[in-house]
């Protein structure tokens, strides 16, 4: 067995500064979404990426990989949502065994009632705590970390 590449102190304090600033910046977001919408942070994630689709209707299943979502976990979620109003569900036109599910009326408001106040605390915890320079290279790493984890998925 090769001996593991240990991680050197830069490294360590990279790793564990972003493990830290994730869990910290989630939990303070997830906060603020609860106060100033009454929202989780499933309910805004599934809300916003409908809000992004045509009509605001999209297939469960291409929902739930768009999100990176297991459908079962995604089903279970929209039933929640159901209760509250701000989605429906229906039987797909294509394929009557799969499902669509469709921004309500409710949820459409919902969504952009929460926006600008969601916006402006990721603005406050995060986005205005770094220089542009910072939000150049975090999206820069961003986007290669990104790019290797997809490509690993379809492997």
């Amino acid at each position: 067995m090769e001996e593991p590449r240990w991680l050197n102190s830069d490294e360590d304090r990279a790793w564990r500064g972003y493990r830290r600033l994730s869990l910290l910046l989630d939990r303070q977001l997830a906060r603020d979404l609860a106060a100033d919408s009454k929202l989780s942070e499933a309910d805004y994630d599934v809300l916003s990426n409908l809000g992004e689709t045509p009509g605001g209707r999209i297939r469960l299943t291409d929902l739930a990989a768009h999100m990176r979502w297991s459908p079962s976990r995604l089903s279970h979620q929209v039933a929640r949502m159901r209760q509250r109003g701000l989605v429906t569900r229906e039987s797909s036109p294509d394929d009557g065994r799969g499902s669509v599910i469709v921004l309500s009326d409710e949820g459409r408001r919902t969504i952009e009632e929460a926006a600008p106040r969601h916006v402006e605390s990721v603005r406050r915890h995060f986005i205005d705590l770094l220089t542009p320079a910072q939000v150049q290279a975090l999206a820069a790493l961003s986007d290669t970390v990104v790019e290797h984890l997809v490509k690993a998925e379809s492997e």
